[in-house]
């Protein structure tokens, strides 16, 4: 009686993500005093380490912690905020911050996540939905972006702040990608048609960018309760209704086999290299992009073999359940600049970045609803990650949201829909700049 009740303990029965709670506690112990005595290991496996520690503590603290855990997204919002005060506060010593830097951004460890969610989500979708999303997905985009651009600009003239000011310098710039492929390119594009130079307008739109990135991840808390709480408005990850869009189809998983998974990492390297191959000869659109066009044409042309499609899902899975973690705390960590945030939280100024995202959120909420969608699902997706940073925002939107699997939408709206932000950039600079 004695062992079984041992064995059924708290200790036992607690986890913090994969690791059972009487074996992560004497891991963190050990993670801190490496952090402490600059004993952490070097490179990929320090990085991947220390980001997966300390982003499964602030998770689980997430999860317990009340009105967090119910409206804000819970565990992936505190690793993310969590992370980016550590950052702030300068709590890690200088190694640790270089090694966690080069482990998410020299490394790619975001782009070794993406992959995953990108390939593995598309070739567990089902082939017709496919087809028939991809056909109406960009309608709810297009209603986002004017929504979000028509209540900022009524927002802006209220307030004092212009109406062209607030479309240029603050909905436009958010809805863009992110920043290297969004916020630099649309300041270079103001600076061949406006009056000042690409560093004057990069430094005026970034804390939109950064406000609403942070802002993007809130709602997308708040989007995963609104679908709890009216449960006709979500479909649970699946993002067309009539079918299981995004969710992996219902049938019988094969058990885990390494030589599988491994079959999937390397395949998920191979669509990658497809995706930058083609961007190399049509350079204006980033390579996730190709690279999701690449999985939807193998998926849709039946071309590629169930066997290895299984083998990629079998990646994705593991990807899911244990990449996250260290994805999210390190997002925090190096791209969410609170200093930023704070330096430009003047109320009026979250409030018109605020107008933009629920612009955003309500433009493609009404659109998708009424072509098919879940409303939820379509706001997150058309919306949200629309008015994020990029590959890092959507992985931190999609987590606070609970819905990782709808990746290749959210990839679709950060890159093609940011592309889509920068031709109106071009045009909206020349029809209401004049002076600016």
């Amino acid at each position: 009686m004695g062992n079984t009740l041992e064995k059924n303990g708290l200790w036992d029965r607690v986890c913090f993500g994969f690791i059972p709670a009487k074996y992560f506690a004497l891991f963190l112990l050990i993670t801190v005093a490496g952090v402490l005595c600059n004993a952490s290991p070097k490179g990929f496996l320090g990085g991947f380490t220390v980001c997966t520690i300390f982003g499964l503590l602030l998770d689980k603290l997430g999860e317990v912690t009340p009105v967090v855990n119910t409206y804000l997204g819970g565990g992936s919002f505190v690793a993310i905020f969590g992370a980016a005060v550590i950052m702030y506060l300068g709590v890690f010593p200088e190694d640790t911050t270089k090694l966690i830097s080069d482990f998410i951004k020299g490394m790619d460890y975001i782009g070794w996540i993406v992959g995953a969610l990108i390939c593995g989500s598309i070739l567990t979708m089902d082939r017709k939905l496919l087809i028939k999303a991809g056909a109406l997905y960009f309608i709810p985009i297009l209603g986002g972006i004017a929504a979000a651009f028509g209540l900022t600009a009524l927002a802006g003239q209220l307030m004092g702040y212009g109406w062209r000011e607030a479309i240029l310098f603050v909905s436009l710039p958010i809805m863009g990608g992110g920043t290297s492929a969004g916020a630099v390119p649309t300041a270079q594009t103001y600076a061949a048609a406006m009056a000042r130079d690409n560093d004057y307008y990069l430094s005026l739109i970034m804390p939109a960018v950064v406000i609403g990135n942070a802002l993007a991840i809130v709602m997308a808390g708040v989007m995963n309760s609104i679908g709890k709480k009216f449960p006709n408005t979500t479909g649970n990850g699946a993002l067309m209704k009539g079918g299981a869009l995004t969710k992996e189809e219902v049938k019988e998983q094969r058990p885990v086999d390494l030589a599988a998974m491994g079959r999937g990492f390397v395949i998920t390297g191979i669509f990658y290299t497809v995706g930058i191959l083609i961007s190399k000869l049509v350079p204006g659109i980033h390579y996730y992009a190709w690279t999701i066009v690449a999985c939807a044409a193998c998926k849709i042309s039946g071309i590629f073999p169930e066997a290895l499609q299984e083998d990629v899902a079998q990646w994705y899975r593991f990807a899911m359940k244990i990449g996250i973690p260290a994805v999210l705390f390190g997002i925090g960590f190096v791209y969410t600049d609170l200093g930023v945030v704070i330096a430009n939280l003047t109320p009026a100024y979250f409030l018109l970045v605020l107008t933009t995202l629920v612009g955003a959120v309500a433009g493609t909420w009404l659109i998708g609803g009424l072509i098919g969608f879940y409303p939820v699902e379509c706001a997150i997706t058309a919306g949200l990650c629309m008015a994020n940073m990029g590959g890092s925002g959507d992985i931190a939107t999609l987590g606070a949201a609970g819905r990782m699997e709808l990746m290749p939408f959210a990839q679709i709206s950060s890159r093609i829909g940011g592309a889509i932000i920068i031709v109106l950039a071009s045009v909206l600079s020349a029809v209401l700049g004049a002076g600016l």
